[in-house]
């Protein structure tokens, strides 16, 4: 029934232990609002999902430095169609 639900931190960890930084392959930011009550960041490793406090400055710092990790959101509605141009040949004569 709610699909969203799913995928938000019920808990989070106020601490970071020192070499899951360095093996995360990307995260992302929950906002408390919505299904989801907690505000958290969510890292992933390794296929599996970590959530933490957005408070710990360890973090703060970390995730200035790695911001190409967020992944890139699709924009949602209809897809623009690209319409072909075709030049017509000119006839120089």
């Amino acid at each position: 029934l709610f699909p969203g639900a799913f995928n938000c931190c019920t808990k989070i960890s106020h601490g970071i232990p020192k070499g899951i930084l360095q093996r995360v392959e990307r995260f992302e930011m929950q906002k408390a609002d919505g299904l989801c009550h907690l505000e958290a960041v969510i890292l992933y490793i390794g296929g599996r999902k970590f959530c933490v406090s957005p408070q710990i400055r360890k973090l703060k710092k970390w995730m200035k430095k790695n911001k190409h990790k967020i992944p890139k959101r699709k924009p949602h509605g209809r897809k623009q169609r690209r319409t072909k141009i075709i030049k017509k040949k000119r006839n120089n004569n």
